[in-house]
């Protein structure tokens, strides 16, 4: 990449910062066990990435913590959802109908609001030198 105000233009346009690190976006995946309720817990993120063409979950599902919350409820179900975040982020056939969506289109559709068991929280953003690694990071703060 140029340098120079040129250079510095170009890569806010292309999402990369001045610093050399890259915007990035994720989300929380939260287990909503009773919907009436409102209770949640944490159980995975989602991170976006377009400078780096990146996006990747990562999911930990805290059974006892969960049942906390109902003891009826149905965890492989909630195992399988978690499941079908991280196969939309691989793309692929596990990705089913986002298959040959770009990643900034999966994450889109990951993020939309839902009225679910599982689902997103909201979108924030920061800077990071590797989305891949920003993942981990955000799953053991926020997640575990």
């Amino acid at each position: 990449m140029g340098g120079g105000a040129r250079g510095q233009e170009r890569r806010r346009r292309e999402g990369r910062a001045v610093s050399g690190r890259d915007v990035f976006e994720y989300a929380l995946v939260r287990v909503v066990p009773r919907i009436e309720r409102g209770e949640m817990i944490n159980a995975g993120v989602l991170v976006y990435c377009r400078a780096q063409g990146y996006v990747g979950a990562r999911v930990h599902l805290d059974e006892a913590r969960l049942r906390c919350l109902d003891p009826t409820v149905d965890v492989v179900g909630v195992r399988a959802a978690l499941r079908g975040y991280q196969g939309v982020c691989e793309g692929g056939a596990r990705a089913g109908q986002a298959e040959g969506e770009d990643p900034g289109r999966r994450f889109r559709w990951l993020t939309a609001p839902r009225s679910t068991v599982v689902q997103p929280g909201p979108i924030h953003t920061g800077l990071t030198e590797d989305a891949d690694k920003e993942a981990d990071r955000l799953l053991e703060l926020l997640v575990r």
